[in-house]
């Protein structure tokens, strides 16, 4: 079978590809929502989750940067190809579970160029999102080097400049003496343990680090993985937690917490800070800059996760008219499939009476699906250190053998207290109809999400049967 393209990229289109994808001033209000304790947060999410996950990712995508696939093929490595398929499956499904948050945010932002009450309007929500969804698909089947390119063009002109330009407006407010709407003082930054609210905020910061490993079924299109995908991965770290901090506090400054919305939250803080600068005529350009840097946010989402899915359908996990590839090597069925899934899952923004809540359920469910991806791969990296013992590894997590498992127990324990904390539903500015009916429907959503792959687990042990039957 043909193998996906093979086209290079360079480490800066890496980097931007990485950015690009985790990086989101979309996320900003979801953890701006939390105030002071914020800072905490992101530097224990990125202690016990990011940066390990960074580590563990650049020590295996070299080590086996001959093999696509990514996180498929260190756990096929490890455990084998039908852990494997969990895996890459927990890995794919999530997406199409957060895709209608960030095209909701779409939505909310062109709300502001036409009346930003449309931004509460689940009807208008819907119809934005199966429209932007099928015309990034449609960018996503022309293949991975022009999809790399109008990615890297939207992270650097949609997300960073931005994310710099609220980080900018907020020092200036800062400055100038104006209100801040938290509380800076040093009892404020910490979070209150025994308050369950407190650790809510862990989940929407977890969700911004999310897609770290994505990169690594790039590593065979880069130059020299073994020493350029490390230093993407570094310089990735970097600049999300730098831009993820102080863009989340900027709109924690201007916006009192009450006032937060997860959908138009970031256009609410522009709309403050250019009313105080009186710089409302920059609106319609802002509007333009972060739609661009949406909509090349998700082409890596697009592309990646359904990668590693053909790795999987090459095992017989799917059926072989999935496998098929189009002229620019993309695996243009799988594309399509995901896209008529998305819209179905449309239908989820009638479950909740406010958008709100919408939002916070498909990101939790999303968040929750993913950590369960990574409490594999972080086993897998364990085991794959025993059972490869010998295998040379150009880049090796600092510290030896104690340094590379003590970066998995870390990755485990953040991963462990993620899946508790996504239990607890949010009680502030969201209306989830109560907590035992947000359960419901986020226990319900998870068992939804995971009964396909069991199907095709079934079908193929039917279809392996079958085939040894007729060899005999």
């Amino acid at each position: 079978m043909k193998n996906w393209s093979s086209e290079k990229i360079s480490v800066l289109a890496l980097v931007l590809l990485i950015t690009g994808a985790i990086d989101s001033i979309r996320n900003l209000p979801g953890t701006a929502l939390f105030g002071s304790t914020l800072i905490f947060f992101f530097i224990f999410s990125a202690i016990i989750f990011l940066i390990p996950v960074a580590l563990v990712s650049a020590e295996l995508s070299s080590t086996w940067s001959e093999e696509e696939g990514g996180i498929y093929s260190w756990v096929k490595n490890a455990f084998g190809e039908n852990v494997a398929f969990f895996t890459i499956w927990l890995q794919w499904i999530n997406t199409l579970v957060w895709y209608p948050t960030i095209l909701s945010f779409i939505a909310g932002t062109v709300a502001y160029l036409i009346n930003p009450d449309l931004a509460q309007n689940k009807y208008y929500l819907i119809s934005v999102i199966l429209v932007v969804f099928w015309s990034l698909t449609f960018i996503g089947l022309s293949g991975l080097r022009t999809s790399a390119r109008f990615a890297g063009f939207c992270a650097i002109v949609g997300m960073i400049v931005p994310m710099g330009f609220i980080i900018l407006l907020a020092l200036i407010w800062l400055i100038k003496g104006n209100p801040v709407a938290i509380d800076l003082s040093l009892p404020n930054l910490l979070p209150q343990w025994k308050d369950s609210q407190s650790w809510v905020s862990l989940t929407a910061i977890m969700t911004s680090f999310l897609g770290m490993e994505l990169a690594a079924v790039h590593v065979r299109n880069v130059r020299d993985p073994q020493k350029n995908f490390p230093k993407a991965m570094f310089f990735s770290v970097l600049l999300i937690l730098f831009t993820m901090i102080f863009g989340s506090l900027a709109i924690a400054f201007v916006l009192p917490k009450e006032q937060i919305s997860l959908v138009d939250g970031v256009m609410r803080a522009f709309d403050n800070f250019f009313q105080a600068y009186h710089l409302n005529w920059l609106m319609p350009i802002l509007v333009f800059l972060l739609l661009l840097g949406s909509v090349g946010s998700m082409i890596n989402w697009i592309i990646s996760p359904a990668k590693g899915l053909l790795m999987a359908a090459k095992h017989d996990f799917l059926p072989q008219f999935m496998c098929k590839l189009n002229k620019h090597g993309i695996a243009s069925r799988i594309l399509i499939v995901q896209a008529l899934l998305v819209t179905v899952l449309c239908s989820g923004f009638l479950l909740f009476p406010s958008v709100n809540a919408i939002y916070w359920l498909f990101t939790d469910l999303s968040t929750e699906l993913y950590i369960m991806m990574y409490v594999l791969m972080f086993i897998a990296a364990w085991r794959l250190k025993g059972k490869f013992p010998l295998l040379k590894r150009p880049f090796a997590i600092p510290g030896g053998k104690i340094g590379y498992y003590l970066v998995c127990i870390l990755g485990l324990f953040g991963c462990t207290i993620t899946l508790i904390v996504g239990f607890i539903p949010p009680e502030q500015s969201m209306d989830v109809g109560g907590a035992a009916h947000f359960r419901r429907v986020f226990s319900l959503g998870i068992i939804m999400m995971l009964l396909p792959a069991f199907l095709l687990y079934l079908r193929k042990i039917i279809v392996t049967r079958g085939r040894l039957k007729n060899e005999y």
